[in-house]
């Protein structure tokens, strides 16, 4: 079927005659339609008996071009079209040890949580189409973006978290819950969670344990992320010794409630490796969304507009011609 994309420039078309009107009722001369298009030899060119046809010409070309205007289109019959976009919610940790500096970012020490900051803005950069969210989460755990396409405004809201915003404490437990909670009502999504922490589970009213059953029932697939160096030296009183930062990090956890979910557990020691990690997470499959069904769309605005072109040029030569005559 053909539709417009533009039917209201149709009401421009009128507004030849309405001119032509007000001129007569002014003037009380019949004057005819004026085609601005012909050249100056026109005038010499056109006898009386036939204005009638010039006018009713001007009158089809200027229909042409008011159709163009209107954007005509052929639409196809509806076909399937599937969303393949994915959807993930990010849990990111914000207790008080993301702020041991033991990240690299080009040669300069960082704490964790800038060195994340870091890692995941090409991440979200590259989730074109993908419906992405934000769990902060401490002593308790919070929404801090909902599932959007806008991917700026989860890289900001990421970019505008502070360390002991709601604690110092890990409720990892409660951000899988919530998690759980936000896709209980969107069943046919992937309902992925990437969970990023360097501690274990010592705050919230859910358990891990509670959590993965929650997240078991509701189908969200976790992939765990452990944060953190193994091995950093620091000064002391004696000198300089060699410390493990990571050493509250549950690791056992991690992998258990990746594993029982169908996720994967992964270990981050260096910026480096968190990048790899979150290239490895783009390969995943999308989620297989809805079905929506779409019309192919066909422009057809050349079509008038190029009939209104060819009848102007044959009027052109008609006029040319008639002159030559005259003067020959």
């Amino acid at each position: 079927m053909i539709d417009f994309a533009w039917l209201w420039v149709g009401l421009i078309w009128p507004i030849p005659l309405i001119y032509r009107w007000f001129r007569r009722a002014f003037t009380q001369q019949s004057q005819p339609l004026t085609v601005t298009h012909l050249p100056a030899v026109a005038s010499t060119a056109i006898q009386p008996t036939s204005r009638t046809w010039l006018n009713l010409i001007g009158l089809l070309v200027w229909t042409l071009v008011v159709v163009a205007f209107m954007r005509p289109q052929w639409l196809g019959e509806p076909i399937p079209a599937q969303n393949d976009a994915r959807e993930m919610m990010i849990a990111v940790d914000l207790s008080g040890s993301m702020e041991i500096a033991d990240m690299t970012i080009n040669g300069e020490q960082v704490d964790r949580l800038t060195m994340l900051k870091y890692v995941m803005h090409d991440f979200i950069e590259r989730r074109v189409g993908d419906r992405l969210g934000l769990i902060l989460f401490a002593d308790t755990a919070y929404v801090q973006a909902p599932m959007t396409f806008d991917r700026a405004t989860v890289q900001k809201m990421l970019d505008e978290t502070v360390l002991r915003l709601i604690g110092e404490r890990t409720a990892i437990g409660d951000a899988i819950a919530l998690t759980a909670k936000r896709f209980a009502d969107r069943p046919q999504t992937n309902k992925i969670l990437i969970l990023v922490t360097d501690g274990q589970n010592t705050a919230g009213n859910v358990s891990p344990a509670q959590a993965l059953e929650l997240a078991k029932y509701y189908g969200v697939k976790i992939y765990t992320i452990g944060v953190g160096a193994e091995e950093i030296i620091v000064d002391g009183f004696f000198g300089q010794r060699r410390v493990n930062p990571s050493r509250d990090l549950d690791e056992n956890m991690l992998r258990q409630l990746a594993d029982e979910t169908g996720g994967e557990y992964f270990r981050a020691r260096s910026t480096e490796e968190l990048e790899n990690i979150y290239t490895e997470l783009d390969a995943y499959e999308p989620v297989q969304g809805d079905n929506q069904l779409r019309r192919p769309q066909t422009a057809l605005y050349h079509w008038p507009l190029g009939l209104a072109w060819f009848i102007l040029a044959l009027m052109l030569l008609h006029t040319i011609r008639g002159s030559w005559r005259q003067h020959g």
